[in-house]
């Protein structure tokens, strides 16, 4: 019996159906599921948090896109960044932080007391205009506008 099911399930997974080809050049043809899948995911810039330097950007988001960026912090002070209404607009897959996986119900915000670096994977959920900012900074350049369409 349960070779019987294994061979339905192989079955099922080689006949799993793809998308046709699209008219628009710009669309790929994926597996149906294959949303989070690696091949599907956006790299987002590298956002180096640093004393005075800006944070770039702005990011345009599709709602339903999976993004992946990596936040490096040099060192130069202990840095954060909040953004709660955009952390409530996204669905966080996974924070990875020296190797280790955290995969949180959401965030609030981030900080960084010493060098390093983490890596975000996320899928945009909610269309809107959003920032992250550093916590207490005015300047434009200390925050990262993004908008999910």
């Amino acid at each position: 019996m349960r070779f019987l099911l294994s061979c339905l399930l192989v079955a099922g997974l080689a006949t799993a159906p793809v998308l046709a080809e699209t008219d628009d050049d710009d669309e790929i043809a994926r597996p149906l599921a294959g949303l989070m899948a690696a091949p599907n995911r956006t790299k987002l810039p590298e956002v180096m948090l640093s004393v005075g330097e800006p944070l770039g950007g702005p990011w345009e988001l599709r709602s339903g896109g999976y993004y992946s960026v990596e936040i490096t912090s040099d060192g130069s002070g202990e840095i954060g960044l909040a953004g709660a209404d955009f952390f409530h607009a996204i669905w966080v897959d996974e924070v990875v932080i020296e190797g280790l996986e955290v995969r949180p119900t959401g965030l609030h915000s981030l900080e960084f007391d010493d060098p390093g670096t983490m890596k975000i994977t996320f899928i945009a959920v909610k269309p809107g205009s959003y920032a992250l900012s550093i916590p207490g900074s005015t300047g434009e350049s200390q925050r990262l506008a993004i908008t999910i369409e």
